[in-house]
């Protein structure tokens, strides 16, 4: 039996032992991270300087750009580096790092996805009470009661995954630290493990339904809308967001509750794609750079930048 210490190393197969593929997936990576990361940096900067979008919608997105930002940041940085180096070992406390950072960020960015879900809701169907509902201090509550749920969700995680003895290899079939691959080294299943994981579960099922129920509000209301554009301005922002959303927890569902095969397969990769990389590499399209808001705001942020007033 081997106990990880904080001295154990952690091998990460990655997604190949070939070489040209590890090179290949080093640039795949690297354009994908770039690419989310100069778009939500882009978010964040106009939802900060530009005063038309200070409004509770743009402050929630901004906000999830900050955790998309930060999320990707976890895990991607690390893995271009291992393919380029070849060499894929990651340190115990730079795993449990891992781990904390985020079961932190993504349960945050679950509870955030449902407070703009009824932000939505609310500005849609009960436009006549949205600056009495969501004002700047409720607003900021929430906000706040996100990022309170993600931390103390991560402080249970992390503390249930690595308080159990680990035995064997410890080789994390992932390109990162992910909670499934690390138990199914434990030496044997702890009952705060599967008690956390219910948890989390339930509540990631909860913030599905109520996203559910409040686009289904949503869409019924605007198919009353007799105006075709308003139709379409809703529709192709909404349907995207709940095909990003159900993507996103249907992943994490799956990688959580089916059952770790005995022998490595490369089946749980794509997966944990669709869950740590595609949600903050397309966020920002699907809820911001194709609003026209947001459009304008970068022409007044570079028509600033060209032609500063003296």
């Amino acid at each position: 039996m081997d106990n990880a210490t904080s001295g154990t190393m952690f091998f990460l197969s990655g997604f190949s032992h070939l070489w040209e593929l590890q090179i290949l997936h080093a640039v795949l990576f690297l354009g994908i991270y770039l690419v989310a990361l100069l778009d939500n940096l882009l978010i964040i900067t106009l939802t900060t300087k530009d005063p038309h979008l200070h409004s509770p919608m743009y402050f929630f997105l901004k906000n999830l750009s900050f955790l998309d930002l930060c999320l990707i940041s976890i895990t991607m940085p690390k893995s271009i580096e291992s393919s380029l180096m070849n060499l894929n070992l990651i340190s115990f406390l730079v795993c449990v790092a891992q781990v904390f950072f985020l079961i932190l960020l993504a349960t945050t960015e679950v509870a955030l996805l449902t407070v703009m879900s009824y932000d939505r809701y609310v500005a849609i169907c009960h436009p006549l009470r949205y600056g009495t509902i969501m004002g700047h201090q409720a607003c900021e509550q929430t906000a706040a009661y996100s990022w309170a749920s993600g931390g103390l969700n991560a402080v249970l995680h992390t503390a249930a995954t690595f308080s159990v003895p680990m035995c064997g290899p410890l080789e994390v079939h992932q390109f990162f630290c992910d909670v499934p691959q690390l138990l199914s080294l434990a030496c044997f299943y702890n009952v705060r493990d599967l008690v956390v994981i219910g948890l989390s579960l339930l509540l990631d099922i909860g913030c599905f339904v109520f996203i559910d129920v409040s686009y289904f509000h949503i869409f019924s209301t605007v198919l009353k809308i007799p105006s075709q554009e308003g139709r379409s301005k809703v529709f192709s922002t909404c349907l995207p967001h709940l095909v990003v959303v159900t993507l996103f927890l249907s992943s994490v569902f799956f990688a959580y509750l089916h059952p770790l095969p005995k022998s490595p397969t490369s089946f749980n990769l794509p997966i944990s794609v669709f869950y740590m990389v595609v949600p903050p590499t397309v966020n920002p399209l699907i809820y911001s750079l194709r609003n026209k808001d947001m459009q304008k705001a970068l022409r007044r942020l570079q028509q600033s930048w060209c032609c500063p007033a003296h």
